[in-house]
């Protein structure tokens, strides 16, 4: 057996009107939906077959029926035309990241913030990875004898402050002629590119290769690792407004899963070079969100793919809306983080 025409068409029918009720769907209702056109026994049959082929369950005898996750998977693959953000929708949108910040975690947080109150489920942004910026200035500020500020400014306006060592004799006139050098030296850099260029630098310097030392250390190791755990998660208890997660014990293994950035990494990281993904329900590997699908996307500063921003609702989720609200938000805070 297979889908024909007029199975695609009920099928969709049944998901569509799913999605916006979360109650099981008869024949009667599908009948009376605009250019359906079939008779309630006509979809009555053919309900039964899309049962048979796994795209249908029935939760109760006497019940209408749900979509499986085979059924959204069909849905997400072959059916959906993507939905659009209307202008009140955007104009919303656009007023969280109206202001050009100096800290990208400000950017990231609207926008998390815009993604949640757009489509009513929780989102998930990941900061732009720090190996694709490129640093901009680097400057010191004395905080004592022994210790001083290192603040690095990328092409992301991405602005990182960190507690650097100091060797012994280093004066204020040393971290001026540092900064400038290093300005000079680092300017257009990558993350990736520092290593081999401060190894050409220290075979230069006879002075302060120890406090050269400390900087790349700080760079290579404190730098990337506080920036490579950097999300922010929005709108986190959207999803128990769902009749889904009207289960305490649902609601509350979801919620642990929200407060542990360990677990919610590997959701950004499934993204990869792909401009969306989509995982339903038992695909995520997660189990807490067996009964979730989680929507991806990346962003990017240039020509790179630095950041990841995700959706998670229920498995009934608008898709065309989110895909399109993670798209118009994914060209925003490009816009933002580009120096273009």
């Amino acid at each position: 057996m297979f889908l024909d025409e007029r199975k695609f068409m009920i099928l969709r029918a049944i998901i569509d009107d799913y999605i916006m009720t979360a109650v099981p769907v008869g024949s009667r209702t599908i009948s009376r939906k605009a250019g359906v056109g079939f008779s309630p026994a006509t979809i009555r049959n053919e309900m039964s077959d899309l049962e048979e082929l796994g795209y249908l369950a029935q939760p109760h005898t006497s019940a209408g029926r749900i979509p499986s996750t085979k059924a959204y998977r069909l849905y997400v693959d072959h059916l959906l035309k993507e939905g659009m953000v209307n202008r009140d929708e955007v104009r919303r949108m656009s007023g969280y990241l109206n202001i050009r910040c100096g800290q990208v975690g400000d950017v990231i947080r609207s926008a998390a913030q815009a993604l949640s109150d757009m489509t009513n489920y929780t989102a998930l942004i990941s900061a732009p990875q720090l190996e694709s910026l490129r640093i901009r200035r680097v400057q010191f500020v004395p905080l004592s004898e022994h210790n001083a500020l290192m603040i690095v400014v990328t092409n992301a306006f991405v602005i990182k402050d960190l507690v650097i060592r100091l060797p012994d004799g280093v004066d204020d006139e040393t971290l001026s002629g540092l900064s400038r050098m290093l300005t000079r030296e680092l300017q257009d850099l990558c993350i990736s590119q520092v290593r081999a260029r401060f190894e050409e630098l220290s075979r230069h310097l006879t002075e302060n290769r120890k406090l050269l030392v400390e900087v790349l250390d700080v760079l290579e190791n404190q730098l990337a690792e506080r920036e490579s755990r950097q999300m922010v998660v929005g709108g986190s208890s959207n999803l128990l407004n769902y009749p889904e997660y009207a289960d305490v014990r649902k609601a509350r293994d979801f919620l642990s899963v929200l407060e542990s950035r360990e677990r919610l990494f590997p959701l950004l990281r499934h993204a990869g070079g792909m401009e969306f993904s989509i995982r339903i329900g038992p695909e995520n590997d997660l189990p807490e969100l067996s009964d979730c699908s989680v929507i991806t996307a990346v962003y990017r500063v240039g020509d790179h793919s630095t950041g990841t921003m995700g959706v998670i609702g229920p498995t009934r989720m608008q898709y065309g809306k989110v895909l399109s609200a993670l798209s118009y938000m994914g060209r925003a805070i490009t816009d933002i983080l580009s120096d273009e």
